[in-house]
């Protein structure tokens, strides 16, 4: 059996149950079960729909977003996530690099190296090089004044933890900031690049070797041999081409706003949701949030 999710924003809810119902009687779906009023519901079906992603195309445009995967399973052990435009709403580098003068320059090449359209490991030399001679004060100065949460992490987090799942944030970010946000979260553990400093100064280099797309890959092997679990066991997310390694290898992998070269090598793909439909695409109700 496959499992139909519908969800939308949870700051503008417009699942109409007109939508709803109409679909489940296109692809013969059994009874419908809302997961929060207005805002997910699902069903199931004996088969993936052959018309799944044209479906998805035209709720797009009513603000929904269509997930549909198998229903066994789909409760996962572990949460493997991406930091930068995923866990928070920001691009580290990209706020340091404003600090730095240079922002506009480095966003541009943060946007291409996300999209796949320049290779991660060069980019991110390139953008730390001009970061040379910041205050290392500024690392601080950024998390507290430019580095807001993505909305639905807290509950995501708690609620998974809560059913005794294993949260691990990895990034191609900087340690000083997943430490942070891992911390404030509830993460068991983060990875991350570790920005080098001398004399209280950024020297405009990172430790070696970089984390990049293979290393987010290497963790998702590593903890899950560590904690007894597959990679079926495991739901990442990420936004980036860098993420496409662990998004393919689990058993569920989420494009959370993802840049649309990530998007179409993904099954899940949450555009218009927050990290709670992270939650609802494994059967978790509103009712179901930790602290809810």
């Amino acid at each position: 059996m496959y499992t139909v999710t519908l969800l939308t924003s949870p700051k503008a809810p417009c699942l109409e149950p007109s939508l709803l119902g109409a679909l489940q009687t296109a692809w013969g779906g059994g009874d419908a079960r809302w997961l929060a009023q207005g805002e997910a519901a699902e069903f199931e079906v004996g088969q993936i729909p052959a018309n799944q992603w044209d479906v998805w195309a035209d709720v797009q445009k009513l603000g929904v977003d269509l997930v549909v995967q198998p229903t066994d399973g789909r409760k996962k052990k572990m949460l493997l996530a991406d930091m930068d435009s995923t866990m928070i709403e920001q691009e580290c580098i990209d706020e340091l690099a404003e600090e730095a003068g240079v922002g506009a320059y480095v966003k541009d090449i943060t946007a291409r190296a996300m999209n796949g359209e320049l290779d991660f490991d060069g980019a991110l030399t390139e953008r730390v090089a001009l970061l040379k001679g910041l205050d290392e004060t500024v690392i601080a100065k950024v998390l507290a004044e430019r580095i807001s949460l993505m909305s639905g992490g807290p509950a995501l987090l708690a609620t998974m933890k809560a059913n005794g799942a294993y949260a691990a944030l990895v990034s191609g970010g900087f340690t000083a900031f997943t430490a942070a946000i891992a911390a404030k979260l509830g993460f068991d553990e983060n990875r991350a690049n570790t920005l080098l400093a001398e004399g209280g100064q950024l020297t405009g280099a990172v430790k070696l070797p970089i984390l990049g797309r293979e290393a987010k890959v290497q963790a998702l092997h590593e903890i899950t041999a560590k904690l007894g679990l597959t990679a079926a066991d495991v739901l990442a997310v990420g936004d980036g081409a860098n993420d496409l390694g662990m998004l393919t290898l689990a058993g569920s992998g989420v494009a959370l706003h993802a840049k649309p070269s990530v998007a179409a090598e993904c099954n899940i793909r949450i555009n218009h949701g927050d990290l709670t439909a992270l939650l609802y695409v494994q059967g978790y109700a509103r009712d179901d949030f930790a602290g809810a």
